[in-house]
Formats: structure tokens, sequence, C-alpha cells
């Protein structure tokens, strides 16, 4: 099943390119070479030092709810780096390297758990997870998550500072947000920039598409992706993605909302991947049939022309040539109403599905299992 961010236009400068998959969208990574390491890490710690004297000598006006929101998230933010081996012209085997960011979410047994974007580590024959304090640690992939671009790495060292998510679903349209990240790459580590919610619920891609994204105007720039989206009380509501790239768009950003982020990443965290519910069968509806040359007669519900041997359809009697028109009494229009619904469930939930067969309507009720992994 593809997933809702398809790569497209991979950044052709000499550094390493690792394009987010999303449509219209394009996010590379600047490389950064590790000589710059002790260097930055000596820089890093100074810098820390000042900010905080800073803080603790602000005015009242001051000490802004921005400034406060990034104080409290910014120490959680990591560069981490990509190092993975390309392909020249030739075919022969390249080094290269970029760089996204991350947010540091949990401490425990010695090890600290950073989210970030599967396109970030996607290939990875190596993660460096830099620190806000300067430090570089070796990062290990605890899983990924291609069809929400999430993953989850770990390094050796429980004692972090870590972010709270906020309730991504208790955001409001207009409310004011930062977003920290690595734009361009560890030499701009940590930057924060500001805008607001422009917009929830946005899809973008194919019927295939699960999430629902946040829009932001907040610059969100390469570098940007597996950062965070911080509302005004300092909690983490998004985990930025992507932003919209084309001639004459501006200020369109999109982050994962940190609820289902939590969701994902709590899996990843079980399992090393994310289980999906499935119902065992091949679909059209209309729309999709058209798109692969055949005509399909059909105003509602989804054609079945497979169904897998074996599988929770097979199981429950569906044969091909069923059309399903609704599920636990919830009309079906098409594949994308069937798709979401199913999603909506979990591996083991029992549904109720409304066919029609021929001429005869009739009810099939059928246990969810997780899909293979393969298909996810």
């Amino acid at each position: 099943m593809k997933s809702f961010f398809q790569k497209l236009n991979a950044n052709k400068s000499k550094k390493l390119a690792i394009a987010l998959a999303v449509a219209l969208s394009a996010t590379a990574f600047a490389g950064c070479g590790s000589s710059q390491t002790p260097s930055k890490s000596s820089a890093s710690s100074s810098t820390q030092q000042t900010q905080q004297a800073n803080l603790d000598n602000l005015s009242d006006a001051r000490n802004t709810p921005t400034v406060r929101a990034a104080a409290a998230v910014g120490p959680s933010v990591v560069g981490i780096t990509n190092k993975a081996v390309a392909r020249d012209f030739f075919n022969n085997p390249v080094e290269s390297q970029g760089v996204g960011s991350g947010v540091i979410f949990k401490n425990d047994g010695g090890k600290s758990y950073i989210v970030t974007n599967n396109h970030v580590v996607d290939g990875a024959n190596e993660l460096i997870v830099s620190l806000a304090d300067g430090r570089s640690l070796p990062g290990k992939l605890v899983g990924a998550d291609a069809l929400t671009d999430l993953a989850v790495v770990e390094v050796d060292d429980g004692n972090l500072p870590t972010a709270d998510f906020g309730d991504s679903d208790a955001t409001v349209v207009g409310e004011s947000v930062i977003a920290i990240g690595n734009p361009m790459g560890l030499e701009f580590q940590g930057s924060v920039t500001s805008g607001v919610v422009s917009a929830l619920n946005r899809t973008l891609g194919d019927g295939d598409a699960r999430i629902k994204l946040l829009q932001t105007d907040a610059a969100i720039n390469p570098g940007n992706s597996g950062g965070a989206l911080v509302n005004m009380d300092g909690k983490v509501i998004g985990i930025n993605s992507a932003k919209i790239v084309a001639n004459g768009v501006e200020g369109i950003g999109l982050a994962i909302p940190s609820n289902a982020v939590q969701n994902i990443i709590s899996a990843i965290m079980e399992k090393g991947y994310v289980p999906r519910p499935y119902l065992g069968v091949s679909i059209f509806d209309q729309q999709s049939a058209a798109r692969y040359g055949y005509q399909l007669n059909l105003k509602k519900g989804v054609y079945l022309f497979q169904v897998v041997p074996g599988g929770p359809a097979d199981k429950a009697g569906l044969r091909k040539g069923d059309v399903i028109t609704a599920i636990d009494g919830a009309e079906i229009k098409g594949v994308s109403d069937l798709r979401a619904k199913i999603a909506e469930h979990n591996v083991g939930d029992k549904v109720e599905l409304t066919i029609q067969r021929g001429n005869q309507e009739r009810k099939a009720s059928l246990t969810l299992e997780e899909m293979p992994k393969d298909n996810n």
C-alpha cells in the first residue's frame, strides 16, 4: 500500500538529498561533516550558558510565551545525521549524508528515545544524534513506519531533556506555534520559527492517506523534518514533516499531530513496527477502477475483485464480486471510506459488513487480523 508521502523533487546538490514523500513537497537535508563536531561542542555549551543567563535576566515584557515555549522544548530537539551509501552514475557506491531533526520524548533503562521522520533515517548505514548541549552520540533505529513517515531512534544516555506532548485534538486554528529544528543542517541547529496553526485535518496524496495533518505558516525548511511544532504552553503538538513547494506558494508547512504520533511510536516501541488491521481483500470503486482501465457501474460501495485465501474476508464467507456497502451500519461510498473506517479499528476487533451479492443484501461478521508486514 502506498504511503501518502510520495518521493518528489530530490535536492540535486552534492550534499545528500532525502526527499520527503508528500504530494507537491520536497524536503532535503544539507550534509554536515564530522570534522565540525569538536568545535561545535564547545560552542554549543557556551551558547547554552549565555542563553540561560539571558533568560534569567529577562524583563516581563520580553519573557513572552514564545520565549518560554522555546526554552522548554529547545533542549530536547536534536539533529540526526544519516550516513548512507548512494550510487553514482556508474553504479559505484558513494558515501553520502544528510541531516534532519528529532525530538527526545522518553528516558528509560539507561537509554533515551527520539521520534523523527522515517525519511530522515531511511536507508541509513549509520545514525549520529547531535544533542543541544553539543555532544554527539551514535543512534540506533528502534523501528519505523513508512506510511505515517515516523521513526524512533535510541541513544545510550538515559538522562537527556525530554519534551512533553500536548493534545493535538485540542488545537485550534489561529493559535500561535513555533517550529524548532535544524534548517539546512547543523550549522543552524535549534532554529526557532514562529507562526500560527493555519488549518486542521489536512490530507495530502491519494486515498490511502490515514493521517490528518496540521498546517502551519511557521517556516519549515530542509532539515526541519522530524523537529517539533510547539504550542504556547510549551507542549509538542506535532512533528514537522513537510512544506509544500510550488511556484507562488508560501507558508504552507505540515506536521503530524501529536496524538497520532504517540499512538504510532507506542506501537514501534512495543513491536518495532505498526500493526494494522485489514480485511484481506482487493477492492475497486468506480473511480479507482477507471484508473486501471476497468469499467465499473457502481454508484456506492466497493467491489471485491480479489479475496485473499485464508484471510479475514475469506473466513467470513465473502466472495469475489461482492459489494461492501456499509461497515457497522456506516455507509461506504468508496475505497477511501472503507480504508478510513478500517483504520479506526484495532487488530482483533469485530466488524459487521453489509454486502450486496447479486440482488440480495446480507450481513457478515468479520474479525480483523493483522495486515502482513509486506503490505503495510
